[in-house]
C-alpha cells in the first residue's frame, strides 16, 4: 500500500499470517525504475560469466601439412603448398574464434542503482513478498512448500532472499523446481530480473536497505 511516498508492506510469518506492517525505507525504495542503468548492469553481469573458451585452428596450428602435396609445376592441378590449407577439408578455419576475455567493469555506484531500480520494480509489479523469518526445522522439502503454498505463489518462479543459508534450507529448497536461494549480501539486478516473485525476510531486507541507503 502506498500513500504519500509511504510505502508499507505486510509482514507474514511461516503459516502466511500477517504479522505486522512495516515501512519501507523512502530513501531506498522511492518507486524509481532506472530501466537503462538496469540493462547496464544486466548485460555486464552476462558478460562476466562468459568463459571465452570457444576456439579453432589455424592452419598453422593443425597437426599435418608439412609436406607440399604435389610439385608446383607440371602436373596440371592447381598449385598447393599444404594441405592444411583453409581450401581443404581438415585444413584450418579462417577467422575462427579464438579464446578471449569477455569481462567488464561495472563501477559499483551502477550495480548497487540497478537493484535498488530492480527491488522498485518488484513492489511496483505486487512481486515482493515480506517473510518474519525462515526457519527450518527438519530438512524436508514438503515444508517449505507448504509455506510457498499457503503464501500462494508456489509454482512461480521465486527468488528467495535470506540473511543466512542454513544447510537445513538448502536441503529443503535443492529439490524445488524453480526456486532460488541467495544470500542477501551477493544480491544482485540479475536474479532479482531472472524471478517473477521476490521473497525477502526482515532480517535481509534491513541489510539491503542498510546496503543501498548511501547511493
Amino acid at each position: 500500500m502506498e500513500k504519500k511516498n509511504r510505502i508499507v508492506m505486510p509482514v507474514y510469518d511461516m503459516g502466511a499470517k500477517v504479522v505486522e506492517e512495516v515501512e519501507l525505507d523512502a530513501h531506498v525504495f522511492d518507486g524509481i525504475v532506472k530501466k537503462k542503468t538496469l540493462y547496464q548492469a544486466v548485460v555486464g553481469y552476462r558478460a562476466n560469466q562468459r568463459l571465452g573458451l570457444a576456439a579453432t585452428k589455424t592452419r598453422g596450428e593443425v597437426s599435418g601439412g608439412g609436406k607440399k602435396p604435389w610439385k608446383q609445376k607440371g602436373t596440371g592441378r592447381a598449385r598447393h603448398g599444404s594441405i592444411r590449407s583453409p581450401l581443404w577439408r581438415h585444413g584450418g578455419v579462417v577467422f575462427g574464434p579464438h579464446p578471449r576475455d569477455f569481462s567488464v567493469t561495472i563501477p559499483q555506484g551502477i550495480r548497487l542503482e540497478a537493484l535498488r531500480s530492480g527491488l522498485n520494480a518488484k513492489i511496483k509489479s505486487g512481486d515482493l513478498i515480506l517473510a518474519e523469518k525462515i526457519h527450518i526445522m527438519h530438512p524436508k522439502t514438503s515444508e517449505f512448500v507448504k509455506f510457498l503454498d499457503a503464501l500462494k505463489i508456489e509454482g512461480e518462479s521465486i527468488l528467495c532472499v535470506i540473511d543466512s543459508v542454513t544447510d537445513n534450507i538448502k536441503r529443503s529448497t535443492r529439490n524445488i523446481p524453480r526456486l532460488d536461494i541467495v544470500d542477501s549480501r551477493s544480491l544482485n539486478a540479475f536474479d532479482l530480473l531472472n524471478s517473477k516473485k521476490l521473497l525477502l525476510t526482515r532480517d535481509s531486507l534491513k541489510n539491503l536497505t542498510k546496503r543501498l541507503k548511501n547511493v
